[in-house]
C-alpha cells in the first residue's frame, strides 16, 4: 500500500495517479510553449515597427535589442518546455 492524500493506495492506483500528474504537467508545459511561440514573434513585430526601435541612421536601438533578447529567451523557454514535456511522457 502506498500512502497519499489521506488514504492508502494500491500500487496500480499509485501508478495511475503518477501518470495522470505527469500527463497534466506535460500538457501545461506544451500550452506554455505554444503561447510563447505565438505571442513573442507577434509582439516583436510590433516592437520592430515602433519608432523607438531604430535611430535616425536606421540602426537598431537598445529598445530593439532588449526586446529581441527577450523574444529569444521566450522562444528558448518554449523549446525547453517542449523537450521537458516529451521527456515526461516517455
Amino acid at each position: 500500500m502506498v500512502a497519499g492524500l489521506g488514504r492508502s493506495w494500491g500500487a496500480a492506483e499509485a501508478r495511475t495517479y503518477n501518470r495522470r500528474v505527469l500527463v497534466f504537467a506535460a500538457v501545461v508545459l506544451l500550452i506554455g510553449a505554444v503561447f510563447n511561440v505565438i505571442a513573442w514573434p507577434r509582439f516583436f513585430q510590433r516592437v520592430a515597427k515602433d519608432t523607438r526601435a531604430r535611430d535616425a541612421a536606421g540602426h537598431p536601438t537598445t529598445f530593439w535589442r532588449v526586446h529581441f533578447i527577450l523574444m529569444l529567451i521566450g522562444l528558448g523557454i518554449a523549446a525547453a518546455s517542449v523537450v521537458a514535456a516529451v521527456l515526461l511522457l516517455v
